[in-house]
């Protein structure tokens, strides 16, 4: 699909014109559940009426040549081989097909952080509890001078029982930026493997996997890659793919068929649904990948830009220091707030000023976070906007 296929006669004056984001709002939350653009959309619509008018035909015919192309477009962009990467509906369900395929042993240890996202924390108490093994939590601190911090909290928790290291590639809370190369290469001079949680990461961040080594690597295509909700990934080194299962077992475990690994014909089919998702993870990448003449590295640098300078205003309003540095995060940033209720100050900016942001509440004073986005559909005065609303809201 060309570039000019998704471009207007009309010159676009907005990027919101691609999106159907409510022009009543103020939408700087797309870190949470991402936004679809409706070229996207409109192609998924076409594939699910693709399926409609033939079933039968589409699942056993249409369906794994356009799973495959998928696949080698989403590995292409990953920086991996297609032979690792399966499709999965979303980060939390990557992270449970890992830590519920491994065996662990009572006082064998896991090891993550405090930052870590509360989905995966709770999925690995649950391995814990269930194999009578250890969780560890390493205390990354927020705000943080240097990504060396995180080093050192991470590898000060190590210890001869820790089998498992579990880390964002970049946390939900902060928007930091883990220093995975530097975190990954050292665990595994140490014989311990490591699973990323990379919700955040493919259209942030470039990507890869196949250079950065972590043996389990799962992350979402609806967020920052914009895909239909229902799109994600888990790659699994060569070696590590025979022990991992998916959480529903189906026709792939029997499967006589040659052609794939047993890894790919379990996670390819797990029973019927809707898999269009799937498929328009190439139209994705294309298409936000034309928006800009730079492509998607232009792109990245532009949503980083607009969140670095959207953090500045937002610190100067409320006269905080900057709490991380500018190359520890990528187009996702928080900024520590005066203490108080996160869920009431959410609403209130929601209800009155018709501005959607995350508040996120936080173990350590003041106790909460305000987390914003930075999409291309985002400009500067939305957030000047906000600056306002918090003005407001947190005056004395």
């Amino acid at each position: 699909m060309s570039q000019e296929a998704f471009l207007p006669v009309e010159a676009v004056t907005s990027w919101n014109h691609y999106w159907k984001i409510d022009h009543e709002v103020t939408f700087l939350n797309h870190g949470s559940f991402g936004a679809c653009p409706f070229p996207v959309l409109e192609a998924q619509q076409r594939l699910r009426e693709q399926l409609e008018r033939e079933p039968v035909r589409f699942f056993l015919r249409e369906w794994e040549p356009l799973l495959d192309r998928a696949r080698q477009e989403l590995a292409r962009f990953v920086g991996a081989d297609a032979e690792d990467l399966v499709f999965v509906p979303n980060a939390t369900t990557g992270v449970n097909c890992v830590l519920r395929s491994l065996h662990f042993q009572p006082g064998d240890e896991l090891l993550t952080t405090t930052q870590e996202y509360n989905a995966t924390r709770n999925a690995i108490a649950f391995v814990c509890d269930r194999a009578n093994a250890t969780l560890v939590t390493a205390p990354v601190p927020f705000p943080l001078t240097s990504p060396q911090q995180i080093i050192d909290a991470v590898m000060s928790r190590v210890s001869s029982r820790t089998k498992l290291v579990i880390l964002d590639r970049i946390s939900s809370q902060t928007g930091l930026i883990f220093p995975l190369e530097t975190l990954v290469r050292q665990l595994s001079q140490l014989g311990i493997e490591t699973l990323i949680d990379g919700a955040h990461a493919p259209g942030m961040l470039p990507l890869n996997l196949s250079q950065l080594g972590a043996t389990y690597y799962t992350g979402n295509c609806h967020k920052w890659l914009c895909a239909p909700k229902g799109a994600a990934f888990l790659y699994v080194q060569r070696d590590r793919q025979p022990k991992i299962r998916p959480l529903t077992i189906s026709h792939g475990a029997n499967s006589p068929l040659q052609d794939k690994s047993r890894f790919q014909l379990e996670f390819d089919w797990m029973g019927t649904d809707d898999p269009t998702a799937y498929f328009c993870v190439p139209v994705a990448i294309e298409f936000m990948g034309s928006l800009l003449p730079g492509g998607w590295p232009e792109l990245m640098q532009k949503n980083h830009s607009l969140v670095i300078e959207a953090r500045q205003l937002l610190c100067d309003t409320l006269q905080v220091p900057l709490p991380a540095p500018e190359d520890a995060i990528g187009s996702l940033a928080s900024i520590p707030l005066p203490d108080g209720s996160a869920m009431e100050l959410r609403d209130e900016l929601f209800d009155r000023y018709h501005i959607e942001v995350q508040v996120i509440p936080w173990p350590a004073p003041p106790h909460r976070l305000l987390r914003i986005s930075a999409q291309i559909y985002n400009s500067l005065p939305q957030y000047q906007t906000l600056a306002n609303a918090l003005r407001e809201i947190l005056s004395p």
